[in-house]
């Protein structure tokens, strides 16, 4: 007799990963757990036995790590596997092979479309919104942010893990085949760095507080201008690049993370120093006199 998993246990697979999937993330096995929870209602459907059961969790708690939203799409394919495996259509070798196949493309696809993209752009136009609102309801902007990332994650994640389920291995083959993954990563590359300079732009505030001033003398009307801005670093700065320190200061912080290893708190100190010196340096120069 054919084994055909129900809406009612996919439900449950899903919302175990879409609620968990994060809960259990260690060194070890990173979504390892996770993915063996939202296994558990397949396996208990699929398998009569208490062995063939326990063999199929040991399988799914290994080592396992994706981007969560787009990795559903690896939940929904092995069940589809596990279904077909549980009817003689499959092993659990080739199970364990197309899990760790799977890790590179989605969390590729999914840092790129959802963590580097989607996000980036939700956040700039809800800060937008919050910024062009009086100051009573800024806070409109959070909450909208607040609905629709859960909204949006789940529609994705859920539509995704289907897709996985009724397409299978073949599908995500088929798609990874013609060359259509490499152009939706670097689409969504590109535009997620077109965001990024956006934000950098919008969002980041950093100047070169230094100015020259001094009393200057106008032949026209023979009188003694006091306090004149002779030089203004920031200013000119900015008529040759606009926007030129935040953008420095944005690839600096970004290099001390990506290539040297800096830590976050170390970072937030290095910017509180500067900070400082550069605020000190405003006041004796007179930029914020």
């Amino acid at each position: 007799m054919s084994r055909q998993l129900s809406k009612k246990t996919l439900d449950r697979s899903f919302w175990n990963w879409f609620f968990w999937n994060g809960c259990s993330q260690q060194a070890e096995s990173m979504l390892g757990m996770a993915f063996g929870q939202s296994m558990a209602p397949v396996v208990e459907e699929l398998y009569d036995t208490k062995e063939e059961k326990a063999q199929a969790l040991k399988r799914h708690v290994t080592l396992f790590n994706t981007e969560a939203q787009v990795g559903s799409i690896c939940n929904g394919i092995v069940c589809g596997m596990e279904e077909a495996n549980a009817n003689g259509q499959c092993t659990p070798d080739v199970i364990n092979t197309v899990k760790v196949a799977l890790i590179g493309p989605t969390s590729a696809i999914g840092d790129s479309l959802w963590v580097a993209t989607i996000i980036p752009i939700l956040l700039t136009i809800c800060m937008s919104i919050s910024q062009g609102l009086d100051s009573s309801m800024a806070w409109v902007g959070a909450v909208i942010y607040l609905v629709t990332y859960p909204v949006l994650t789940c529609i994705l994640s859920r539509k995704l893990f289907y897709f996985g389920y009724k397409s299978g291995l073949e599908g995500m083959s088929g798609f990874m085949a013609t060359g259509k993954m490499d152009i939706l990563t670097n689409s969504m590359n590109f535009m997620g760095l077109l965001v990024v300079g956006a934000l950098t732009a919008s969002f980041v505030s950093c100047s070169i507080p230094f100015q020259i001033v001094k009393d200057v003398f106008d032949a026209a009307t023979g009188e003694v201008l006091a306090g004149q801005v002779i030089f203004n670093a920031d200013a000119t700065i900015n008529n040759i690049f606009p926007r030129l320190v935040p953008l420095g200061l944005t690839l600096g912080v970004y290099w001390l993370y990506a290539k040297k290893k800096w830590s976050p708190l170390k970072l937030m100190g290095l910017i509180l120093v500067l900070a400082a010196i550069l605020t000190g340096i405003g006041y004796i120069s007179g930029f914020y006199a």
